[in-house]
């Protein structure tokens, strides 16, 4: 299950990923931060072809339901900064906290994130929009350094890919 901004290319590329491999993906965020229409008739075109199913949904009890992942992303990218103030007001109902883990129902729940995140108030940024009352955290401290997260796991095989990339281009 990926939350929060599901119009943004992580849920897209894990949309596709879902897809392609047979898996039931669910999207979950508010309705004002929907997926593209192409783009999600185009990855339920290509479940068709495996099975899998995308689901799209701003329920966050129905979402969380006896998920196996849950992954989320920054609310704002670089260069949205500005969109800061509106993305906390619409996204924090979509925070990864310990109660939506455990409204999993799985104890074995896992959480990912692509990094860097918002986990807590030691960045520059964090702080200062703590300051302006606004808490762009959306994951907790708690699950982020938890036994569910795997976000450190998760960065160390993309940095592997990442390399064997790299030596595939440079010849």
């Amino acid at each position: 299950m990926f939350c929060g901004d599901i119009r943004n290319n992580m849920s897209y590329a894990l949309m596709y990923g879902a897809a392609k491999t047979g898996m039931h993906m669910v999207a979950l965020g508010p309705k004002e931060l929907a997926p593209d229409p192409a783009v999600l008739a185009a990855a339920r075109e290509a479940a068709k072809l495996t099975g899998a199913t995308i689901e799209v949904t701003d329920n966050v009890d129905e979402a969380v339901k006896g998920a196996d992942v849950i992954y989320t992303d920054v609310w704002a990218s670089m260069g949205e900064e500005d969109q800061i103030p509106a993305r906390v007001k619409l996204l924090t109902p979509f925070k990864v906290t310990m109660e939506m883990i455990q409204k999993t129902g799985n104890a074995d729940v896992k959480f990912l994130h692509c990094l860097p995140a918002f986990h807590d108030f030691e960045t520059k940024l964090a702080k200062e929009m703590k300051a302006q009352g606004h808490d762009i955290r959306e994951v907790t401290d708690e699950v982020f350094r938890s036994r569910h997260s795997v976000v450190f796991d998760e960065a160390e095989n993309r940095m592997h890919t990442i390399k064997a990339v790299m030596v595939a281009t440079i010849g």
